[in-house]
């Protein structure tokens, strides 16, 4: 099962750097606009010290953290949404994530050139959204007219699909974010397969200098980002031990502690959080073994990260929570506790939970 964050931003932000600092890769991060062409692919890897407890209860051989595939997007310009910059082909690489890391400058630098001459984080991080929000009026608009041209009203999902794209039509005229419509489970489903960007979970991540003082570049972030639940993260790539600072989040305000990592370490945990994922283990001599999950799926569907056949063949399944085996250290103390559920394939995987699938193929 897999996941996507794409790094989106203009020329000369820092994209390629984070990228290489996530997935440990060293891809080229030059001093000239549309250095990257092709997205770039990696693994970011979420920190869990679940993990290492775990293996040293088992005397695991091999340890494997849970990961997510991040993309390295070119950089996008104004225009790009009619294609200037080979906005439309970089674009089209931002509508298959799941979900997107703005990085934005606020770093000043005389010797990387800024694409459009100075730094200025409003007015940047304004470019890509109006570019994301035109994106999506033209796959709405062009869907709208599809339906009425072939006049497909004979369903109940079309004419649902025209009253919600109908909504988004609205919306994204008047530049803003489809996700203020606040659309339902339901709805969002019936419109997934348009890939809409704007509906899609966004950090804001603020490269910045660590040694200039940057108030005034984060006073108007925060008075950009007043009324807007989105997460902001402020890194510092010059000096990477300094902790990241988060403002103007109520949702994740339970995240401060693992906010004391590195800012890196919180663009992973915060992307994991706001994709709604959860991690599962498995657990053995060979080795233990993080796998995700989407939150509202069954068993079934989510063990097939682990194989296939796993869901073509799946019986039922033996499920230990993570504190339970923590507490009992082993397997055969758990079971002879009772502590083992024996579920079947509508089960809902708890965050932690230690699973073992009976399947037969």
């Amino acid at each position: 099962m897999g996941f996507k964050c794409g790094l989106v931003g203009l020329p000369n932000v820092g994209k390629s750097t984070i990228f290489n600092e996530l997935t440990k890769l060293k891809v080229p991060a030059h001093n000239y606009p549309f250095c990257t062409i092709k997205p770039n692919i990696g693994k970011m890897i979420i920190p869990d010290s679940r993990l290492s407890d775990l293996a040293n209860i088992v005397n695991s051989k091999h340890i494997i953290p849970t990961c997510i595939e991040l993309v390295d997007i070119a950089g996008l310009v104004k225009g790009a949404s009619q294609g200037e910059g080979l906005g439309n082909k970089f674009l089209s690489h931002i509508r298959q994530t799941d979900l997107i890391i703005h990085v934005v400058r606020g770093f000043e630098n005389i010797d990387i050139t800024h694409i459009y001459g100075k730094v200025s984080l409003i007015d940047d991080i304004e470019v890509i959204n109006l570019e994301l929000i035109l994106s999506d009026l033209d796959v709405c608009k062009n869907r709208i007219r599809r339906i009425k041209s072939n006049n497909i009203f004979n369903t109940t999902e079309i004419l649902q699909e025209l009253e919600i794209l109908n909504r988004c039509l609205i919306v994204l005229q008047k530049n803003e974010f489809l996700k203020i419509l606040n659309l339902t489970i339901k709805e969002i489903k019936i419109i997934d397969h348009l890939k809409f960007i704007t509906l899609k979970p966004i950090i804001y991540v603020i490269n910045m200098n660590y040694n200039i003082k940057n108030d005034s570049y984060v006073k108007s972030i925060r008075s950009l980002f007043q009324h807007r639940n989105f997460i902001i993260l402020f890194v510092y790539m010059d000096f990477m031990q300094q902790d990241s600072i988060k403002y103007n989040n109520r949702s994740f305000n339970d995240f401060q502690i693992s906010l004391k990592k590195s800012g890196l370490d919180a663009i992973s945990y915060l992307g994991y959080k706001l994709l709604q994922l959860k991690t599962f283990f498995t657990v053995g001599k060979q080795e233990t073994h993080a796998w995700t999950t989407k939150s509202g799926i069954g068993i079934r569907e989510s063990v097939r990260c682990i194989h296939t056949d796993f869901k073509k063949g799946f019986i039922r399944a033996q499920v230990i929570a993570y504190l339970d085996f923590i507490k009992y250290r082993s397997i055969e103390n758990v079971k002879k506790l009772g502590k083992v559920k024996v579920v079947g394939k509508n089960y809902h995987i708890n965050d932690g939970d230690i699973v073992n699938v009976l399947y037969k193929v």
